[in-house]
């Protein structure tokens, strides 16, 4: 039996994502794995060494690696409602999880311009574990980029999708998600109507062949994909790392940790 935890490398932006990084670390970690930091001002040089890849979110991929010119127009900041549910919402974060509230004004500070250096990181890490089959989980971005890597392409801003559907984005669980229960992803949830978080303005568009679609939004945003292809390579639009109070969230981490170890 393995002694040694299965080393999983967590890519993420080369500034910020601190938060992000402990909270993947700390998943990780709790289901058997050790995980190791990459950004493109701090690559351990380990990519043919890893047992496991996590891509975390982070900056907007480069538009030019599927085709497309970057949308000058686009403006990422999410669309927030005003009320006193909100405003319930912002005092209970405040009173009851500073954390997350820290969090969610990290969230706000961060860039969505293209990230030249960290795409292409991302794409040499990407690329040798694929062809070393070893697992892979893309988280939010992440998620985006597998399926550009295998040829797909992504809509640069999704609210047109949000009419009589609300634009949720939040790092509270509040967007309610439809799942294939034969999916390899629903097995790991236990469910097919799961709530997860939302802090993406982009999402996958034009699918790459060797990808499925598990998981869509009411609005029909795709929200999961995976491949039969690989022994695991999943990716999840939402934030799993934020929400270990979560089983199925966990489930998540625990089977790249498990399939590291093969």
């Amino acid at each position: 039996m393995r002694s040694e935890r299965p080393l999983i490398g967590v890519t993420g932006p080369g500034r910020g994502g601190t938060a992000s990084w402990w909270f993947t670390r700390l998943a990780v970690w709790l289901q058997g794995g050790r995980a190791v930091r990459i950004t493109p001002h701090s690559d351990p040089g380990l990519v043919d060494q890893l047992d496991g890849l996590v891509l975390g979110g982070g900056a907007d991929v480069n538009p030019e690696y599927y085709g497309q010119q970057l949308n000058e127009q686009y403006d990422p900041k999410p669309v927030t409602k005003k009320g006193i549910w909100n405003a319930v919402i912002r005092l209970f974060s405040l009173v009851l999880y500073p954390l997350i509230f820290l969090l969610r004004k990290s969230f706000a500070a961060q860039s969505h311009t293209v990230d030249h250096q960290r795409d292409e990181l991302e794409l040499h890490y990407l690329t040798r574990a694929l062809d070393r089959r070893i697992p892979v989980l893309g988280i939010c971005r992440g998620a985006q980029l597998i399926n550009v890597k295998l040829g797909g392409t992504l809509y640069q801003d999704i609210t047109g999708f949000y009419g009589e559907v609300p634009h949720v984005y939040s790092i509270f669980p509040k967007k309610r998600v439809q799942v294939d229960r034969d999916s390899k992803l629903g097995a790991l949830l236990g469910e097919t109507d799961i709530t997860v978080n939302a802090l993406h303005n982009q999402a996958v568009h034009e699918l790459a062949e060797p990808l499925t679609v598990v998981a869509r939004e009411e609005s029909g945003v795709i929200q999961a994909i995976e491949s039969g292809e690989y022994p695991f390579l999943v990716g999840v639009q939402w934030h799993p790392e934020y929400m270990p109070h979560i089983e199925g969230q966990r489930r998540i981490f625990r089977a790249l940790v498990e399939e590291a170890v093969n």
